[in-house]
């Protein structure tokens, strides 16, 4: 299971994610600077890090790398919840006090998750209808 990225390894795989495709970290950096005061060499080693931890991985393009997400925050996000799921000694009781911090639309987006994961399983089941 992944670990919870730091604040400043989260801040710039939000960047690499959004924005889905390579990045270098002289454009990371410049959209940092938007909202902190930053390092190249601070960008750099998180990035570095990054790669290490097998959340990105980079090519050469001259003199510099670029850099690409390995997984969708998506994947690291719903990696977050079954961990932190897995974790309790009462899950359903868990799940409860979960669906109560929901928003309206959370819940809706469950919804519509739980829908869609219940029309995959009934396409799959021998004799479903549409097979």
């Amino acid at each position: 299971m992944p670990r919870q990225l730091g604040e400043l390894e989260d801040a710039v795989m939000t960047r690499v994610w959004q924005w889905n495709r390579p990045v270098t970290v002289r454009e990371v950096l410049e959209d940092l600077q938007q909202e902190r005061s930053i390092a190249y060499t601070t960008v750099m080693t998180v990035m570095d890090n990054l790669h290490q931890k097998g959340w990105v991985r980079r090519e050469v393009d001259g003199r510099a790398y670029r850099y690409t997400a390995v997984s969708t925050r998506a994947a690291y996000s719903a990696a977050l919840m079954n961990e932190a799921w897995s974790k309790s000694d009462n899950p359903a009781a868990a799940l409860v006090a979960f669906f109560g911090m929901m928003s309206p639309e959370q819940r809706e987006s469950l919804q519509a998750a739980l829908r869609i994961v219940q029309g995959d399983e009934a396409t799959e089941r021998p004799g479903a209808p549409g097979r």
